[in-house]
């Protein structure tokens, strides 16, 4: 199938778009799934290169892909199929991707469950682990979006505006009409995003922050743009848009979030828990951990009560100054080097105090000998005059 697509109003004229790139031998390779391939890519470069300044190795990352991808895919199959059941006439219907029908918020909810589950087993945080993947998933929607381009679907409600786009293929009746290019709206949404919230990631204040801005930004965009739509998905016959409704709702938790997680980060840095350019634990912030409270010494109860000991160690120097001098007075008139010896530098005077006890000790020792000595001296020569 092939689409006429112009842009009348920036001077872009008619091309030609086939959905399919090639074929090897019956198989059809779509530009729709080779561009999703591309966006997946960039996204898991994106999260190699965020896991590698958190310490996350390779190989663990691999196998978050391996396992989250396959799922994610599955997850936007049947939430497309849940919300537009009356499309699939057969189970072969259901399995066939390639024919489109896939829906962002159901590869989403189901990854996010997928990467929890693999945090788990693996010991990993998983709102850390959320930070890094969210701006990944980010980037890899801004590109996907052109496949949606390259089907020449996704288009919204007929405009006359200047950006308007021109079309004409099997999903118009082969009418040409002009539409708004919702595609393009999504995906330049996605890029400022992407651009913004990698700006900010440095100066998050807990775990999970950039899950909750990547929720809040597409959330917000979404809900405007599906308004556009001519493709959304109802909730029954109710004539609510599912992404628009559930766009709103992520955008409106995770904003609240945002705000309390702030104010609670302040208040923990305020009482000492944490430091005010420390990313905090997500559970700390939002009361699902108890507090240590041997951490709970404030910042100005520990400067007060450094003065105490500096006042205390300054006390003990005179002291430890006159032992000191005691010491090297006994020690010059033992050795006869009383003109000889240097000042000593009071900061040794706790060495030397230790030097002073052991000195006294010996020379007690000594004496003690030397009396015994001469007392015994004394007895042999009484003995010896006794004799004569």
């Amino acid at each position: 199938m092939k689409s006429i697509i112009s842009f009348p109003g920036l001077g872009i004229g008619e091309f030609e778009i086939d959905r399919i790139a090639f074929s090897i031998g019956s198989a059809n390779v779509t530009w729709y799934g080779i561009i999703i391939c591309i966006g997946i890519i960039c996204a898991f470069a994106y999260v190699c290169f965020r896991a590698n300044q958190s310490g996350i190795v390779f190989d663990t990352l691999l196998d978050f892909a391996l396992i989250t991808v396959p799922c994610a895919i599955i997850g936007a199959r049947l939430y497309y199929v849940l919300f537009k059941p009356e499309d699939f006439d057969s189970l072969y219907d259901v399995i066939a991707i390639w024919n489109g029908g896939l829906a962002i918020y159901g590869a989403i909810i189901v990854g996010a469950i997928v990467v929890f589950l693999i945090c788990k087993y693996k010991k990993i945080d998983f709102f850390m682990m959320a930070d890094i993947i969210a701006p990944g998933v980010m980037i890899g929607q801004a590109i996907g979006r052109w496949g949606n381009f390259a089907n020449g679907e996704a288009f919204g409600s007929q405009t006359t505006l200047p950006w308007r786009m021109r079309l004409c293929n099997h999903l118009t009746d082969y009418e040409t009409i002009d539409v708004h290019p919702t595609f393009l709206y999504e995906s330049l949404w996605n890029i400022a995003g992407f651009i913004l919230i990698n700006i900010f990631y440095k100066k998050k204040k807990f775990n999970g922050e950039i899950l909750f801005w990547y929720l809040s930004w597409y959330g917000l965009g979404r809900f405007f743009i599906e308004q556009l739509r001519t493709d959304s998905l109802y909730i029954g016959n109710t004539g609510i848009r599912v992404s628009a409704l559930f766009g709103l709702i992520c955008a409106l938790v995770s904003l609240t979030a945002i705000i309390v997680g702030r104010i609670r980060h302040s208040q923990l840095a305020k009482a000492g828990m944490i430091s005010t350019d420390e990313t905090a634990d997500f559970a700390l912030v939002f009361w699902l951990k108890k507090q240590n409270p041997e951490k709970s010494v404030t910042v100005s109860e520990t400067k007060e009560e450094a003065p105490d000991t500096e006042e205390q160690t300054e006390s003990k120097k005179p002291e430890n100054d006159e032992i000191m001098q005691e010491f090297i007075k006994q020690m010059s008139i033992s050795e006869g080097l009383e003109n000889k010896t240097e000042p000593i530098e009071p900061d040794e005077s706790d060495k030397f105090a230790e030097e002073i006890k052991l000195t006294e000790e010996t020379k007690s020792a000594e004496e003690t000998k030397s009396t015994e000595e001469t007392e015994s001296k004394k007895i042999v020569e009484n003995n010896q005059e006794t004799e004569e």
